[in-house]
């Protein structure tokens, strides 16, 4: 039998008497995690349990963190220069293709759109990229042009050079067909998951913690969004659509806006709309250990979303019992299923509309509450992890 440098079968075969080895690529990930970075993050936590021998490709920030999953050894970190963006780029199709060769996994995910150029052709490791949405193609007008260019760019070259391609939902993978001449037979759906032991109803001491980070007066009830404050996630409306629906209100809860400042310059204006009598915050990017007391202790958990690739926040919410506001914009309808509420439109009045009833029924919050915490069961992260595993397995062998 061939070895490989470090000892081990070569990997042109893949066979039952060793596991599968994946180089996993975790250099894209910001330091403030988002949905992306939780999807990555519980992947590597996840699929050293299920058999596979994984090794991390990731910023030297995140060595400790996965060295917890996959041990010291299995984590290669990049230069310092490769922090930012661009450099990152560039050491992915320099240094983690040099890393591909030397290490010989039989099977790479690159889970951030990119992919190692030198990674193709004969004699290279077979490679799986995620793609987490399309509506760089659909929606581009949500988007910075540099961002929009860049993504759509990137995923037309990954389904033209990938292996294979896996996304989370069916809505982005019919906007990927739509969009690019992608095979469809390389293209594979896997629903994100949730931490239940995470996400979770929370107590009356995380509920607490979150209203005071937040500064929500004493006996006030409070909206929740939580998100980057981009043009996507219809922001401006959700303000509009709450001063429509709470001005008149003798108990009009507060409106917290939780999340990464972004780039929609329309929300200041919006702010500035809003009557002195009513009260919307920003508290910025919320801490982690926050995040359930901050969804669960919300009165409604608001998400008017133009079209998401998924909408982990959404299923986030719905796993801390809270009742959910949301749209039928391509994939959240996937996640919400019958257990969220629907603005008819993401037009201000529409979410106005639906807001003012949610508000006006507490059975109506309380009945959502319930059918979010059984939906959100059916979303694990060891599904998610299953299903990355059987892709990987298929194309390495």
């Amino acid at each position: 039998m061939l070895l490989d440098r470090c000892g081990q079968p070569d990997s042109d075969t893949v066979t039952a008497t060793r596991p599968l080895r994946v180089l996993v690529d975790a250099t894209a990930l910001p330091k403030e995690r988002g949905g992306v970075g939780r999807y990555v993050d519980e992947l590597v936590r996840t699929l050293p349990s299920m058999g596979p021998r994984v090794v991390v490709a990731a910023q030297q920030r995140d060595q400790e963190r996965f060295a917890r999953f996959v041990g010291g050894s299995a984590v290669l970190t990049a230069p310092a220069w490769a922090g930012r963006q661009a450099p990152r780029l560039v050491w992915e199709q320099s240094g983690l293709a040099a890393a591909i060769r030397r290490t010989r996994p039989d099977v790479v995910l690159s889970p951030h759109y990119t992919m190692p150029l030198a990674n193709v052709g004969r004699g290279s490791a077979p490679q799986v990229v995620t793609l987490h949405d399309a509506t760089f193609f659909s929606h581009p007008e949500v988007h910075s042009t540099v961002k929009a260019h860049f993504f759509s760019t990137w995923t037309r070259v990954s389904t033209r050079l990938a292996d294979a391609l896996v996304m989370p939902s069916e809505a982005t993978r019919d906007e990927v067909l739509a969009h690019t001449h992608a095979d469809p037979r390389k293209l594979f759906v896997v629903p994100h998951g949730v931490d239940h032991e995470s996400f979770r109803p929370p107590t009356e001491g995380q509920v607490a913690a979150a209203r005071a980070w937040a500064g929500v007066p004493e006996g006030v009830g409070y909206l929740a969004f939580l998100g980057t404050l981009e043009p996507r996630k219809n922001v401006p409306a959700l303000i509009r659509a709450f001063v429509d629906s709470c001005a008149d209100r003798a108990d009009a809860p507060v409106l917290v806006l939780a999340g990464g400042r972004g780039w929609d310059d329309d929300i200041d204006d919006a702010l500035a709309a809003v009557p002195s009598h009513i009260t919307v915050l920003r508290p910025g990017f919320i801490p982690d250990e926050l995040v359930t007391g901050f969804l669960g202790g919300a009165d409604v958990v608001t998400y008017p979303s133009l079209g998401e690739g998924f909408g982990l926040p959404v299923l986030e919410a719905m796993a801390c019992g809270a009742p959910v506001l949301t749209t039928r914009r391509l994939s959240l309808p996937e996640v919400g299923g019958d257990a969220v509420a629907y603005a008819a439109s993401p037009q201000a009045s529409d979410i106005a509309e639906a807001l003012g009833g949610l508000l006006d029924s507490r059975d109506r919050r309380a009945e959502l509450s319930r059918l979010a915490l059984s939906r959100s069961a059916l979303f694990t992260w060891e599904a998610t992890a299953r299903g990355h595993l059987d892709v990987l397995r298929q194309v390495a062998t």
